[in-house]
């Protein structure tokens, strides 16, 4: 009786019953490239939800600054008439929120320069002069509380300068934050030609016009 010719394996892998090699090289890279995707996927989700945790700390942190100093802003408008959501946001622009080391270690919340050593301590700081930023050496007051830097801050605009006892008229006055925040760069608090677009920002942004009673 004649043998029956065995059939060579013809398939994906075999090729007239030989192993294909460029197969078996084809399937382990796109092992490796699902293994790699999964991998970069699982990373890209932690990255997400290590920012998500990030974003909502720093929200809460932002809401509890808020909160601390609106109080004591109030105080300050029934005492001196300066609009609370104006006090606030120079507060958060000026000390970042309280983190910044002058707000930290001397808890002066609104930059405002010393008159002598006594009272101050030296800082970099950035001025916009001549159409550009610099960076200068200037005084800034140290206070015992950040209470008293919004206090001193309140009594500035009211009292003006050695030089300008009504320097700061205009921000008293002012009918709306935006007027007082033009009137604080008018005035020149500060060398910043964004100063008052950023305040306004600040005040629209989470809501400070609420505390202006």
């Amino acid at each position: 009786m004649a043998k029956k010719k065995r059939r060579r394996k013809n398939n994906f892998f075999y090729q007239q019953g030989q192993l294909k090699v460029s197969s078996i090289i084809g399937l382990l890279l796109v092992v490796c490239l699902v293994v790699e995707l999964g991998m970069k996927l699982r990373t890209e989700a932690t990255q997400v939800t290590d920012n998500l945790t990030t974003t909502s700390a720093t929200a809460q942190r932002h809401q509890q600054f808020i909160k601390t100093i609106a109080p004591y802003a109030q105080q300050m408008q029934r005492q001196y008439g300066i609009l609370p959501s104006i006090t606030m946001a120079q507060a958060i622009l000026e000390s970042d929120w309280g983190q910044s080391t002058l707000s930290k270690k001397f808890n002066n919340y609104y930059g405002i320069k010393g008159d002598s050593d006594q009272n101050s301590r030296y800082f970099k700081t950035q001025e916009f002069v001549n159409g550009k930023w610099v960076t200068v050496a200037a005084r800034f007051k140290v206070y015992s509380s950040w209470q008293e830097s919004m206090r001193d801050h309140s009594l500035l605009l009211v009292n003006g300068t050695n030089w300008n006892p009504r320097q700061y008229q205009a921000v008293i006055t002012a009918s709306d934050y935006k007027q007082a925040a033009q009137a604080l760069y008018d005035a020149q608090y500060a060398t910043d030609p964004d100063y008052p677009a950023k305040l306004i920002n600040l005040i629209q942004k989470y809501n400070l016009k609420q505390y202006d009673k």
